[in-house]
């Protein structure tokens, strides 16, 4: 049964307050919460990333980087569009950006993030019609980990429509992609034309 409109946008306020208010992690987080997704019940896409960075921490704007420059491009968008939400929402798997690792890089997502709120936020995005996974965590969340983040891209069009797994776009995967030179000549194409019929 889908919600009238109204009833819709109470409910997803009522997620996107609480999220905005998590603390669950705030003793964990170096610099202390501040969830970053964006959102509207008119989204068709849904896109599921690893966690903020430091800029996307400081600015609060979702893939607000390289990697997000990156991956509008594999997706064949500016960023006027993928900055509307009424079109694209943006939830990833940790909402607040987890620190850093010793040997350097990004710390992954807090593991109790995921769960509490990529459920929550899909029962009131009821528009969506695709969602992107971009990163193992993602697809680690939403397909499982039987198989490499690398299978999975590959088969891409083998498993459920409504998932679309992509690397992360981060220049630390550019070695990856240039081995694996199927991924600019087949997904990418795929994805575009996935993401142009949506938007």
């Amino acid at each position: 049964m889908t919600l009238p409109d109204a009833e819709a946008e109470a409910a997803l306020a009522a997620v996107v307050a609480r999220a905005e208010a998590c603390t669950l992690c705030a003793a964990h987080l170096p610099l202390g919460p501040r969830p970053v997704f964006r959102v509207s019940v008119t989204a068709r896409l849904l896109i599921v990333g690893q966690a903020p960075g430091t800029r996307v921490h400081a600015t609060g704007i979702p893939w607000n980087d390289a990697s997000g420059d990156r991956l509008r491009a594999w997706m064949g968008v500016d960023r006027e569009t993928f900055y509307d939400a009424r079109r694209i929402a943006v939830v990833p798997t940790g909402l607040c950006y987890p620190g850093r690792l010793a040997k350097g890089g990004d710390a992954p997502p807090r593991r109790d993030c995921a769960p509490l709120w990529q459920p929550a936020f899909r029962a009131v995005l009821p528009g969506i019609a695709l969602t992107l996974l971009v990163g193992s965590y993602a697809q680690g969340f939403y397909l499982g980990r039987r198989d490499s983040m690398t299978e999975r891209v590959h088969r891409f069009d083998q498993g459920d429509p409504a998932f679309f797994p992509l690397p992360h776009p981060s220049w630390r995967n550019t070695a990856w992609i240039n081995r694996h030179r199927w991924f600019e000549a087949e997904v990418l194409p795929a994805l575009r034309e996935r993401v142009a019929a949506l938007l």
